[in-house]
């Protein structure tokens, strides 16, 4: 008999998923900590392939030290990534963050551009970042972030069956409304972290797994 083709949800189908996510998540946030666009941004070139508990530790010190992005372009580069050690890969996060600094100073006056076509240019942000930066700190939504929490539990939902990044945030965006791209971000990597995590997802414990397509599996989508 023939394997049936799998598709993608339907927008109805999106759209009880992303009730459901508001009931069960109904403040969703990042849970980096940070207080100006800078210091989300820093924070969040720091998290690549860490923890948010790890870098909200290592910020707590480091954004008492540096205030603006001049203070993170003229610090000494070694002494600099010594401070981000604990974050993991701190030579080029050191690198990115300190790039990114400087082309803020010297292009955009300090201040951290309010644009996607401005952020994916720094060094160190992609359209992750960027999409986290402009919709946190400047509530703007330009697209929806896409890290591998999203793509796994965006998966699992059907509501893609992409796995490139870029591929995934363009049926996110198709699929939802885009007042609801900011929140669905931030609510799926929630999803991602504490029910359909990656080895053995809580279906079980799921709000969702009514009409999850993929109610039950076992390995990393």
């Amino acid at each position: 008999m023939a394997k049936t083709k799998a598709k993608r949800v339907s927008k109805d189908t999106a759209r009880k998923d992303l009730a459901g996510l508001h009931e069960l998540y109904p403040d969703a946030d990042v849970e980096l900590r940070w207080e100006t666009p800078l210091e989300l941004l820093v924070a969040t070139i720091l998290s690549a392939q860490s923890t948010d508990e790890r870098v909200n530790q290592v910020t707590e010190d480091l954004f008492a030290k540096y205030r603006t992005a001049r203070d993170y372009a003229e610090a000494d580069p070694a002494a600099f990534q010594e401070e981000i050690r604990s974050t993991g890969f701190f030579r080029q996060k050191g690198k990115n963050v300190q790039g990114a600094a400087r082309k803020i100073v010297e292009d955009f006056g300090g201040e951290v551009p309010e644009t996607m076509e401005a952020l994916v240019i720094l060094p160190g942000v992609a359209r992750k970042t960027a999409n986290l930066v402009l919709g946190t700190a400047f509530g703007k939504a330009e697209g929806v972030v896409v890290d591998t929490h999203v793509k796994r539990v965006a998966y699992r939902l059907g509501l893609t069956l992409e796995t490139a990044p870029e591929k995934v945030e363009r049926d996110l965006m198709d699929l939802l409304p885009r007042d609801e791209w900011i929140f669905a971000g931030h609510a799926l990597i929630l999803h991602g972290r504490r029910v359909c995590v990656a080895r053995k997802p809580r279906c079980s414990q799921c709000g969702l797994a009514e009409h999850c397509p993929r109610n039950g599996v076992e390995a990393s989508a």
